[in-house]
């Protein structure tokens, strides 16, 4: 017989899996834009999910293992937000029409839970057999905060350098246009792999690296298994219908990297000095939602500072035109 923590596992999974099929089998079972309104209501739906999930934690573990779960939702939400930035350059680079691309995101959401899912595992057992790897792992948050810092965006999408995509590009003949939102087709009888399935393939590896950057920094929270994985599916599980939300206002949000990169550096720096100092997971969880707060907040200011110069001398060219 199963234990009560192997049936909790999988009925996780299978809560998982209905909520997948009703999304992409119910609701979105014909192909289109996904719009702004649309994204809002399916966010909040993943969000309210999240939260009714961390109150059952509450009750059945606690409040320290609820407070566990929330930060590392917060900390791999907030850290989901950058892969957005990234997913608008992938589409633009590949012009993948709007009707796709909530398609080509469903299949990548779920691609990123198979390898987020063996990442933790690994990740958990290394931890718990070498506890020095902690250390390793800090400095690796510290390394990709300053990093993510003082990196551009458009360094992070370049289609034509992808190892990845270079290859399948050897080994498969490509259509030349998109075709009905398909990954394979079969023309003249030969099968051909479409750029939708190209595209799909840049957004799981890209996933791939956010995911070694990002998994290490909930170890610092919590090295719990059960809340590692279930707070950063519950983020990734979101990350799509944020998508359609902020993909247009994402420019917006100038700070908002500058803030993810702090919050990775104070992670890597809470993992590093674990041994000799302890972060209490509250404080932790107030650290970062300040300096995520502070970082939507400037880069609003400082949006509305450029939109009120824009409309100055928008003023002014028109009293000259006047003269």
């Amino acid at each position: 017989m199963f234990s009560q923590m192997t049936w909790i596992w999988i009925g996780f999974h299978i809560f998982v899996l209905i909520m997948l099929a009703l999304d992409l089998g119910v609701f979105q079972r014909k192909s289109h834009a996904v719009s702004v309104k649309e994204g809002l209501i399916w966010s909040g739906v993943w969000i309210a999910l999240a939260l009714l999930f961390n109150l059952g934690l509450y009750f059945w573990r606690g409040s320290e293992a609820a407070i566990q779960f929330f930060t590392g939702y917060l900390i791999e939400k907030s850290l989901s937000v950058d892969n957005i930035f990234v997913f608008v350059l992938i589409f633009s680079a590949f012009q993948v029409p709007a009707r796709y691309q909530h398609k080509v995101l469903f299949w990548g959401v779920l691609g990123a839970l198979v390898m987020r899912g063996i990442l933790i595992g690994v990740g958990t057992a290394l931890l718990h057999q070498f506890h020095w790897i902690i250390y390793i792992f800090g400095a690796f948050l510290i390394f990709t905060g300053i990093r993510m810092a003082l990196q551009r965006e458009e360094d992070n999408v370049h289609p034509e350098k992808n190892p990845i995509l270079k290859l399948v590009r050897k080994i498969f003949p490509v259509t030349e246009n998109y075709v009905e939102g398909k990954f394979i087709v079969k023309q003249s009888g030969k099968w051909l792999i479409t750029p939708l399935l190209l595209v799909l393939v840049f957004v799981e590896t890209t996933d791939l690296i956010f995911a070694v950057d990002s998994i290490p920094a909930i170890f610092a929270v919590t090295l719990d298994p059960f809340i590692v994985y279930t707070s950063n599916i519950f983020a990734i599980l979101g990350l799509r219908s944020l998508y359609f939300v902020l993909a247009g206002v994402v420019d917006k949000f100038h700070y908002l990297k500058l803030g993810l990169s702090v919050i990775l550096v104070y992670v890597g720096l809470k993992m590093v000095l674990i041994d000799i100092f302890h972060i209490p997971t509250l404080l932790s969880l107030g650290v970062i939602a300040l300096i995520l707060c502070g970082a939507i907040v400037a880069s609003l200011i400082r949006d509305k500072r450029l939109q009120q110069k824009q409309q100055d001398k928008h003023e002014e060219e028109k009293v000259e035109v006047k003269s």
